[in-house]
């Protein structure tokens, strides 16, 4: 019986670990440009219209907030630019600036931010 509670709390421990590797191995990195988005979010769809019109060829990770990666970065990059309320999407992260929300006024703001990026 000992070995059989043995054997259940490795087996335990190691899905727990292989569960936070993954985590742990993204991050944020400064020379990438990210956006995090929501599926439902009109916003985000009229930024991502923008960016396949101006910006066809753009590299830039997009992040569904939705999904467990999602979050996980959408917190870091919170963190990184110290943004504690009022955290929505679109997010874009971009080296040391970041836009959050989108309307027309912040199509010059991204263009100033992005080129860096563009290859």
């Amino acid at each position: 019986m000992k070995k059989l509670s043995y054997f259940l709390a490795l087996v335990t421990i190691l899905i727990i670990s292989a569960c936070d590797k993954p985590q742990e191995a993204t991050k944020i990195a400064e020379n990438k440009a990210y956006m995090f988005y929501s599926e439902s979010c009109p916003h985000c769809h009229d930024a991502q219209e923008f960016l396949k019109q101006k910006y066809p060829d753009l590299n830039i990770i997009k992040l569904n907030v939705a999904t467990p990666e999602g979050q996980q970065m959408l917190m870091q990059c919170a963190k990184k630019f110290k943004i504690k309320e009022g955290l929505g999407v679109p997010l874009f992260c971009l080296g040391d600036n970041y836009i959050m929300g989108w309307s027309p006024r912040y199509e010059q703001k991204f263009q100033n931010y992005i080129k860096p990026f563009l290859k």
